[in-house]
């Protein structure tokens, strides 16, 4: 019979306990268990001469039909609308995104297409166990000491089978180098970065990248500050290597995208103090914090 959810949770947090030491100042256990950036040689295939773009006006219309700005900041979307009425709608759109050829087209509309097939599966995945508290609760991954669906083969592309943490690691992560990755995929989750309204382009890229970065930084789920102790989002941790290693690294990243009196602050501080992350599901039906 297999094992309750409260007994495999209780099992792994033991587990964990036993193969982890407490780890000292900008450090966390988890760390140690975060996906590395693993190139998958396969998917590097691109045609640099293409002037050819990927039509992502569906998806599009969809993000601006259903994804809700809060009072708060917070990109909410609408899962419960999309379960009741949308579903086929969103079946199609992930099924023509997998479609496309992708080898066949240049680096940047390649990354656009990653985020946006990354996203869109991810929003299917939520409709498709709807409603849940977390999108840690979809327990579909294999292996017993997964957690949610980031193993699950959940869409094929040119004949592949892929998981989302085969498109966040093994592709967008080790093919583009960039810690702005983190900015444009989405976990469907209050302290991830804002699910964009707007579909990623190639053409729009660069801007589109910056902007999710400020938007995210500037943001209390990105960095906050009580008196001089300064918490950062997980993020930062899990995925320290990709914004240089150190905490003095991940504050220069920080301050690049800051407004200017936050920038200031993490300069006179020049220490990061703590880590947070709220899980809870990024869903419209939740209220906004007043």
């Amino acid at each position: 019979m297999p094992a309750s959810k409260p007994i495999l949770a209780c099992l792994r947090f033991v587990c964990l306990s036993m193969l982890i030491l407490p780890l000292a100042g900008f450090t966390s256990a988890e760390r140690l268990f975060a996906p590395s950036s693993d190139l998958w040689p396969r998917w590097e295939r691109h045609s640099p001469a293409s002037p050819n773009e990927i039509d992502f006006s569906a998806w599009d219309a969809f993000l601006k039909r259903n994804v809700v700005i809060g009072s708060d900041g917070v990109h909410r979307v609408d899962y419960g609308a999309i379960a009741a009425g949308q579903a086929a709608s969103l079946d199609a759109i992930v099924t023509d995104l997998a479609a496309v050829p992708i080898s066949e087209f240049a680096r940047d509309q390649q990354f656009a297409f990653w985020v946006n097939l990354y996203n869109a599966v991810t929003v299917k995945v939520i409709v498709d166990h709807y409603p849940v508290e977390t999108i840690r609760d979809i327990d579909i991954s294999p292996g017993f000491f997964s957690e949610g669906p980031w193993d699950k083969e959940l869409v094929a592309v040119e004949g592949e089978a892929l998981t989302l943490n085969d498109i966040e690691h093994r592709i967008l992560r080790p093919i583009w180098d960039d810690p702005r990755i983190h900015y444009a995929v989405n976990c469907a989750s209050i302290g991830c970065p804002n699910l964009a309204v707007s579909a990623f382009t190639g053409g729009g890229l660069e801007a589109q990248l910056d902007t999710a970065a400020r938007g995210y930084i500037n943001d209390p789920r990105g960095v906050s500050i009580v008196g001089e102790r300064v918490t950062v989002s997980k993020i930062y941790d899990w995925f320290h290597e990709d914004f240089g290693g150190s905490t003095k690294s991940v504050l220069a990243h920080l301050q690049r995208y800051a407004e200017p009196a936050l920038a200031t602050r993490l300069q006179e501080i020049g220490t990061i103090e703590d880590t947070a992350y709220d899980w809870s599901l990024n869903d419209i039906a939740v209220p906004a914090t007043e």
